[in-house]
This record gives C-alpha cells, sequence and structure tokens, in this order.
C-alpha cells in the first residue's frame, strides 16, 4: 500500500482522483500535479489498493463520479487485467456481452446494440476496425499494457462519436502518471484441451516497463507481450436453408407433411428444405503479438508532451479437412419430412455428389497507431490539448508464403445413389449417402477430382485524427459554473481492399473423371469417436462415421502435374494462382468528418441536493467518396452438373466507378446527477448518438456471383448515400454506494433509431445474360427423359444436353439468345423506417469487510420492436445482438492467496440477416444461448512473485446456431477448455 499526499483546489482534486483511479493500477498517484488555485487547501490522502478488490474499487469510483452512465474496468495491477482479452474482460461490464471467434471473445455487443454499433477509441483516440470494417477485434490486442477499459454508455460532445450503443476507451500506461521506477514480467504456459496437431503446451511472455527520469521531466513506457495458442476446432454446418423449393409430387406414405390444408388441398404456410450438410475438423495456431513505446516530456509543471507507438500482429494459421453433402431440390427429392413449421426434418435426395474437402489458410491481421499529444495548462484557467494519430490496420488471408491466397481442395465423387438428411434426433444432423458401389462408404480409389479454388482478399483501413480541446475553468463568477470545454476535430478514414480468385480450377464436375490422379495411400480413413463428442448424436454416433483426411500440398502437387491445358484445356486448367483471370473486384471508400463541440460542467445544491450537470452539443459533417472496380459479366455457362460459372468480357482493368455523399448530424447531450444522500446517487441523462453505416454497404457499385448455381442467382449493390443510424436516448439510473467496493444500481435506457438500414432484394434481369434453366435446349432434354422414363434430376438432364449435342469442346454448355434473361436477386442497403430499444440493468457489486470475500452479479434485460419476424418472409431490418445476458463473479482474497470465478451467459441472439447459401428472402442466423465457466488462482510467493492458474471455459461450452426455427440448423462448434499456469514478477 502507497501513500502519497499532494495540494490543489476541490476541482483539480477531484478531477486528478477519478484520472488517477483509472490510469494508475498498481502505481501510486502521480505526484506532479499542478496547483491550479491556492496552496492553502487541505491534504487529501490518496490510498491505492492492489489485487481485485483494488480493481473493483477504481472501477466503481469512476463510476460514480462519472458525470453520464459508464462503466470500467480497471488493472489489478501492473501487467495485470482481470482477464486475458479485452473482450473477454468488457463482458463483466452489465449490459455488455461478446460475440466469439476461435472460442475467444472478440467483438462486444452492448446493450442489444453489436459490433458495428459501437466505438473502440485508444486514449480517446478513435481506431479503425479490423481490415474492411468498423469492428474493431478486442483479441487481436493485448491486456498487459492496459491500464482501464472505460465503457461510455450515454452521449458526450466530447467523445467522438460512432459509439450509438457505446464507446469503449482503451486507457494506457503513461509513465509520468506513475513516476519512479517500475517494472512486471510474466510467463505462461498455456495447455488447450482441443488440440491434436500442434504443441500441447504453447508459451505466453509479457513484460511491461516504466521509468521517469530529472525530477519527473522524462518518462518512457514499455510493455510487449508474445502468445502462441494451438487449438482444434470441430464444426458441423449448414449455409443455407431455401423457402418453398419446388417440391415433387410423391405417392402418400413417402412424405410426411403435418401442415393444415386449405379448401383447395393445398397446405398452408411455409416449407424449408437444407442446401447442404457438411462437418470439419480445424487444426489453428494462432500468434499474436503486442507492443508499445512512449515518451514523455514535461518541461515544466504546466506542459506534457506525449509521443506513443502502439503495434499489433496476429498470424491465425488453419489447416482443415472437411466433408458432406450438396442439395438441389424439385426432381431430385425423394422423400421428406417436415415439422409444423414446414422445416424438413429427414430428405432424401438423388443427384449431385459428395465431397472431402481441405483448406488452408494464414490470415495476418497488422494494426499500427502513432500519435503525439501536447497538453498545456495556461495559467489558473486554461488548459489545451492538440492531439494527432495516424493509425492503420491491415488483414492479409494471403500470408501463406506458399500460395499467397486461402486455398480450398475439394475431392469426391457424383456416383451416388441418394443421400439422407436427418435431424429426427440429437443435437446434430446426420448427412449419410448411399453409393453406387452398394455401401454408405465410398472407396479410396473411388474418390475424383471435382475442383480448387484460391482466394486472395486482403483490407485494409487508415484513420488520421487530428484533434484540438480547450478547457476554460471558472473561478470569477459563483454561478455554479465549473468549466466549459470546447474543440473541433478533422478525422479521415480510408478503408478499402479487393479480391482475387481464381475460379474453379481443374475441370470441374467429375467429368471426365481423373480418379486415377490419386493413389489409395493418398487417403487415411478415421471414424467419428471423438468428433463432436459434447453434442447428442455426435462422436460414433454420428452418420456418416467416417472421414478421410489427405495432404493438402499432395493434392495441389498431383493436380497442377496432371490437369494441365492439354487434358483439361485452356479455361479449365488447374492453378493456384488467386489472380488467374486478374483482379476480380476492388473498393474503396473514403469518409471526412469535420466536428466542433462544446460542453458545459455546472454543480450547485438545490434544496441541500448536491447537483451536477452536463450539457453539450456536437455537430459533424461528413463526405463519403466510393471508388469501386466494375467488372464487366458476359455469361454464366453451366460446366457441371452441380457448378455454374460467370464469365467477364476481357479488358476491364480500369473500369472504375466513382461515387460521392455528404451528411451532418446534431448531437445535443445533457446529464443529471443528483446525491440524494452522501450515499445514493440518481442520474438522468438524455441525448443522441450516432453510429455510421457499415463500410461494405458504402461502397457503391454492382457485383453479381461467380457462381450461380440454381437458387443462389444473387448480386448485391452498395449504396454511399446511406445515412447514419442516429438514436434519442433516455437513461434513468440509481445507484447506492453502501461501502468500500460494495454498491448496488438499477437503471433503465430507452434508445430509439432513426434510419435503420434494411438489405432489400430485388428481382432484376440484365440484358446479354441469358439463362441455360429452362430455356428451350434444357426443357427439350427434360422431354428426353421423359419419354425414356428416367429420373429428372440436375445431374440427368445435365448429360442429356450434353448427348443432345449442346456442350462446347469443353463439355460445358453456354447460354444462346433464345434462353430467357437470368433472373437476379440483388441486394442493396437502405435507411428504412425507426426502431426503439428499451430495458433494465441491475448490478450488485459487494466485498465481506476484511473476510477476502467478494461478489459480483450484474444483469440485462433488453426489449424492441426490432426482431425477426421468422414467419414473415418479406425483406426485414432487424437489429442483430440483442438478448439479455448476466455475468457472476466470485472471489476470495487474502494473505497473498487469491481465487475468483466467473460464469458470462448470454441468452439466444440474432447474429445477421442473410445465410452464405440461403434463399432471396435473406433467412436469419441466430446463435442458441451460451454460458462459459472460468478460473484463476493467484499465490504471492513473494512480495514480488506471483505463481498463477487460469482455467476458461472450464464447463465445456460449445457453440450453436441456427435459422428462423430452432429446427433449422446451421452450425455447431466445440473447442475445449484451456489451462494456463505461470509466473509474474514486478517491482
Amino acid at each position: 500500500m502507497n501513500t502519497i499526499n499532494f495540494k490543489k483546489s476541490q476541482l483539480a482534486a477531484t478531477v486528478s482522483l477519478v484520472i488517477a483511479a483509472g490510469i494508475t493500477s498498481a502505481a501510486p498517484v502521480y505526484a506532479a500535479e499542478q496547483n491550479l488555485n491556492n496552496t492553502n487547501e487541505p491534504e487529501i490522502e490518496v490510498i491505492q489498493v492492489k489485487g481485485i478488490k483494488g480493481s473493483l474499487i477504481r472501477a466503481m469510483d469512476l463510476k460514480r463520479d462519472a458525470t453520464g452512465v459508464m462503466d470500467a474496468i480497471s488493472a489489478e495491477e501492473m501487467g495485470k487485467f482481470p482477464d486475458t482479452n479485452l473482450a473477454e474482460s468488457l463482458q463483466r461490464i452489465t449490459g455488455v456481452s461478446v460475440s466469439r471467434a476461435n472460442g475467444e471473445g472478440s467483438q462486444i455487443t452492448v446493450r442489444g446494440f453489436g459490433p458495428s454499433y459501437n466505438l473502440v477509441t485508444l486514449n480517446g483516440r478513435q481506431m479503425p476496425g479490423t481490415g474492411n470494417t468498423r469492428s474493431f477485434n478486442m483479441e487481436n490486442l493485448a491486456s498487459e499494457g492496459v491500464s482501464a477499459l472505460e465503457v461510455y454508455k450515454t452521449a458526450k460532445a466530447d467523445i467522438p462519436s460512432g459509439g450509438l450503443g457505446a464507446t469503449v476507451n482503451i486507457v494506457t500506461t503513461r509513465p509520468l502518471q506513475q513516476p519512479g521506477q517500475h517494472f512486471s514480467a510474466s510467463a505462461k504456459a498455456i495447455y488447450d484441451s482441443s488440440n491434436e496437431k500442434g504443441n500441447d503446451v504453447t508459451p505466453e511472455v509479457s513484460t511491461v516497463y516504466s521509468n521517469t527520469f530529472n525530477d519527473e521531466m522524462f518518462g518512457v513506457g514499455f510493455s510487449f507481450s508474445h502468445q502462441r495458442r494451438d487449438f482444434q476446432k470441430q464444426t458441423a454446418n449448414i449455409q443455407g436453408w431455401h423457402a418453398n423449393v419446388t417440391l415433387p409430387t410423391l405417392e402418400e406414405g413417402t412424405f410426411v407433411d403435418p401442415r393444415a390444408v386449405d379448401a383447395d388441398g393445398k397446405r398452408v404456410g411455409n416449407h424449408f428444405f437444407p442446401k447442404d450438410m457438411n462437418y470439419s475438423i480445424e487444426d489453428l495456431q494462432r500468434e499474436r503479438t503486442n507492443g508499445q513505446l512512449t515518451f514523455q516530456f514535461a518541461p515544466t509543471d504546466n506542459f506534457v508532451a506525449t509521443v506513443d507507438y502502439t503495434a499489433s500482429e496476429a498470424i491465425t494459421g488453419s489447416d482443415s479437412i472437411g466433408w458432406g453433402i450438396w442439395n438441389d431440390f424439385g426432381g431430385n427429392i425423394n422423400s421428406y419430412e417436415l415439422d409444423g413449421n414446414g422445416t424438413a426434418l429427414y430428405a432424401d435426395f438423388s443427384g449431385n455428389d459428395s465431397s472431402f474437402t481441405a483448406n488452408r489458410e494464414t490470415t495476418e491481421v497488422k494494426a499500427r497507431s502513432i500519435g503525439l499529444n501536447l497538453d498545456w495548462k495556461i495559467g489558473t484557467n486554461w488548459e489545451v490539448e492538440l492531439d494527432y494519430h495516424d493509425s492503420k490496420n491491415e488483414t492479409d488471408n494471403g500470408a501463406d508464403k506458399g500460395m499467397g491466397s486461402n486455398g480450398q481442395v475439394i475431392l469426391g465423387s457424383d456416383q451416388l445413389v441418394n443421400k439422407i438428411y436427418d435431424y429426427r434426433s440429437g443435437d446434430i444432423p446426420h448427412a449419410m449417402v448411399n453409393w453406387e458401389n452398394g455401401t454408405n462408404e465410398l472407396m479410396p480409389g473411388e474418390i475424383d477430382s471435382n475442383f480448387s479454388q484460391f482466394i486472395h482478399s486482403p483490407g485494409e483501413s487508415n484513420i488520421k485524427q487530428l484533434q484540438l480541446d480547450a478547457t476554460w475553468y471558472n473561478d470569477s463568477f459563483e454561478i455554479g459554473l465549473n468549466n466549459i470545454k470546447f474543440g473541433a476535430a478533422r478525422t479521415k478514414q480510408t478503408t478499402g481492399g479487393y479480391e482475387a480468385w481464381s475460379g474453379l480450377r481443374g475441370g470441374p464436375g467429375f467429368n471426365p473423371s481423373f480418379t486415377e490422379i490419386f493413389p489409395d495411400s493418398m487417403f487415411t480413413r478415421h471414424d467419428t469417436g471423438d468428433l463432436l463428442d459434447q453434442f447428442a448424436g455426435g462422436g460414433s454416433d454420428l452418420q456418416p462415421n467416417y472421414y478421410y483426411t489427405f495432404d493438402f500440398d499432395e493434392a495441389v502437387a498431383r493436380q497442377l502435374a496432371y490437369l494441365t491445358e492439354d487434358v483439361v484445356g485452356e479455361d479449365n486448367v488447374y492453378s493456384t494462382d488467386a489472380y488467374f483471370d486478374g483482379i476480380d473486384s476492388q473498393s474503396n471508400v473514403e469518409e471526412i468528418t469535420d466536428s466542433i463541440y462544446v460542453q458545459t460542467t455546472w454543480e450547485f445544491d438545490i434544496a441541500n441536493y448536491f447537483m451536477q450537470v452536463n450539457a453539450g452539443l456536437r455537430y459533424e459533417q461528413t463526405d463519403v467518396e466510393s471508388t469501386v472496380k466494375q467488372k464487366i459479366e458476359q455469361q454464366v455457362n453451366w460446366i457441371s452438373e452441380s457448378e455454374w460459372i460467370t464469365q467477364y468480357q476481357p479488358g476491364g482493368d480500369n473500369n472504375f466507378l466513382t461515387e460521392q455523399a455528404d451528411y451532418d448530424v446534431l448531437l445535443p447531450n445533457i446529464d443529471i446527477r443528483v446525491d440524494i444522500t452522501d450515499d445514493l446517487v440518481s442520474r438522468v441523462s438524455w441525448g443522441k448518438t450516432m453510429s455510421r453505416a457499415p463500410l461494405g454497404n458504402l461502397a457503391g457499385g454492382q457485383s453479381l456471383s461467380g457462381s450461380p448455381k440454381p437458387d443462389a442467382r444473387t448480386g448485391s449493390r452498395g449504396n454511399p448515400g446511406l445515412l447514419p443510424f442516429e438514436s434519442t436516448n433516455l437513461d434513468l439510473s440509481l445507484e447506492y454506494y453502501y461501502g468500500e467496493g460494495s454498491y448496488a444500481s438499477i437503471g433503465y435506457f430507452k434508445k430509439d433509431v432513426d434510419n435503420f438500414i434494411q438489405t432489400t432484394i430485388t428481382e432484376t434481369t440484365i440484358e446479354g445474360l441469358h439463362d441455360i434453366l429452362d430455356g428451350p435446349r434444357y426443357q427439350q432434354a427434360v422431354a428426353d427423359l421423359e419419354a425414356q422414363g428416367a429420373d429428372i434430376t440436375s445431374k440427368t438432364i445435365f448429360n442429356q444436353m450434353i448427348a443432345n449435342g449442346y456442350g462446347n469442346a469443353e463439355g460445358q454448355i453456354e447460354p444462346t439468345s433464345d434462353d430467357p434473361l437470368i433472373v437476379w436477386d440483388i441486394s442493396q442497403p437502405q435507411n428504412t423506417e425507426s426502431k426503439s430499444v428499451d430495458g433494465f440493468e441491475v448490478a450488485i457489486q459487494h466485498i465481506f469487510g476484511e473476510t477476502g470475500f467478494g461478489l459480483g452479479v450484474n444483469a440485462t434485460f433488453v426489449d424492441g420492436d426490432v426482431e425477426f419476424d421468422s414467419e414473415n418472409l418479406e425483406q426485414q431490418a432487424p437489429l442483430t445482438g440483442l438478448s439479455d445476458s448476466a455475468n457472476f463473479q466470485a472471489f476470495y482474497e487474502k494473505d497473498g492467496l487469491s481465487v475468483k470465478v466467473t460464469y458470462a451467459w448470454r441468452d439466444a441472439y440474432l447474429i445477421g440477416v442473410g445465410q452464405a447459401q440461403g434463399s432471396s428472402d435473406a433467412p436469419p442466423q441466430y446463435a442458441r444461448e451460451f454460458g462459459q465457466l472460468d478460473m484463476s488462482v493467484n499465490y504471492d510467493v513473494t512480495e514480488n512473485v506471483t505463481v498463477f492458474f487460469e482455467g476458461l471455459n472450464l464447463n465445456n461450452e460449445t457453440e450453436q446456431g441456427y435459422g428462423r426455427y430452432e429446427e433449422q440448423f446451421l452450425f455447431a462448434r466445440q473447442y475445449g477448455p484451456r489451462y494456463t499456469l505461470g509466473a509474474r514478477y514486478t517491482f
């Protein structure tokens, strides 16, 4: 415990105490404070408490002293944040829940508003999103150099706009705010129970150092961390559900349909079938490196210059194997069973194929930020701050040095009798194939080449921001006015990326057959005994109960050697080059925002009640420019029974479309805080916040699917003129601070949001793009098959058209002018109606005196007219991420031992609208409820050395998702618990 005494005015003391609470972590509050008024004020003693208790006390003090509604998390000591992942820490805050990537907290949802509605700042600076998005992935940022996380839930004029749900400010350490030399280093051994191919134990090391020199004139701070994690993800997945597909006329007894029948004998309601069913095992290796360097210079007590550089790099390498089935509808359906909602629980399909797939991808995310801050206190009344930063975030899925892209190799066979989809029991659907060999297992010698594809799609986001803030402190007029803060800023954000797609390489479609390329020895057979065994129906009960693995490099090498131009033709020649036909799409969005604001703070007593008022107004004007490369589609070829490929006109490298738009917003706010008693605080906040449209939606132009299969003829248009979401917010809260580190609070919030964005889908034909499907040659093939008494499936129709002489030299069918025009489902975002969200937040935090025990519980309940209507097939604009959530934390901390147990729960929520292979009604994606149990144990061996153990996902929770109804399975993911053992040294 450290004690420092200093003197200052009441206002300056209050401000510095609040700042010190959030920033100092384990170090003492800084003494190099400016005495803004006279030095005859009484001395204030600041006592710094370490550990879990100290962290909770500092966070509570920040919450209590704030003018609006905010919450915070403070470091327990230098180099030790409550969680190893910042997103995992944030979910402990009332109203905050997380979405996960690779079993880790990644992005946050606040009060039901998902990642794109929340703004992340670093020391008050707006940060670029990850890649070509606005969303910031927090799993890429280590926690060791962070001293506090501040979550502002209500509007403040001096905070950059963009946080409609909340603004999260990441506060890093500053050496002059913790004078003297401080050092912390830790080493961890991570054991991930899911790992199969990587190292069972992987390292994590970190260090944090700060020091001040020459009587606190100079300060330097440094932090570094490196983590590696090897793990496995097991997945069952359906890419999409199709509504109201054509059903064949079947004999009674071959189908079950419990839906009601109308007077005309027709079924009442919709029906839905899955487009595919697949399973995968993904082995991942992830390395994350973070570093920050800070220099500070304070030549006088009134001036501080800070230069800082922050960098992070995360590389995730993935090797996966998958297998599954692909379904066409209509005549391909032999029998089926629907439930009362019309969802297929069982279906028997003919035609198409079943495949074994290998994927390889290495994705690198690099973030860089350099900034300069000048803070100058002028006399006793003025403070001026100038801040500039240049920040960049790059994402590259071509970090694999061998390919330079994301690669997928698909092998398999179309020599099947039928396929069975069955979800009548268990947690996971089954997908069994009956092969023409008379069994339900494909032999290695029957495995054929389908196709491979290689994609490179890097993205980059940059922000250059200049902010000037000035504060005038009032000591001249006794009117209750404490200060006036005003400022201006210019923020330039550019976001762009491109995609290169090789197309489907290697003569896709098993026709002709190339089984001789692959020897039997290339394939290793496995049973499914330990696959998805946390789910009912998984493990050895799964059908199919076997799968093959094969070496990605060997499969590529064999096809490169064999599938040459002489064998498959110029258009189908096998190649791993994502740029086989150049860059397929390219877009760039530039936003320039100029803003000004004024904010005032007032303090006075009314009827013996202390009242604090914060009132402000922010004005912003934004110019948007979109530049998009336009490829010109020439025709769509049917190249195999399951594959349709768009062909493009040559010479489109310089075909760019530029569009511009602009808008402005006015964001007022007022916060009123009333201290009813010394312990009871009430708040009323009203204000407007905003969040800009997703960057991908602002990119103009039009693009059509490169693989437009039947029921998947899709395209998209951007809309640079989209207006931002604007929310008018009301917050009411009551907070009772009844003991050291102990409080209870309840709050109500309501958000009325204008300009909700809805993606509308319009059926469109484009001159010159003709559809082989249902054209005269197609109809002739159907008639020929009917005359033969043959099954009418996509496979038999394709083969009959080839037999009728309609194939080209490479065995592909090209459209003619006699064919009808393709009907495309073109999606485009549009601003639509207003919607409302409201809810309650409750929290209690209690420290049981000097016993060492403590408890924290919070919950958020949200509702609104923004939910998805599963019965409605019209386009909808729901709010993604809306769900109830709750968090529980219990701890014991005494005599050098600390034990903490946390449980985070989130109810089912809408992930998004639209499925990868869903139908044009843009069906939803829901996540089932999720609850994760974590634990940490720390023991101080000496005053400087601590050993610790951490356990994450101790309950081995899994992730599951579904479509319109829970019976419309979308995904199931299994990771497993992971454990950490380590030691920390501090002085």
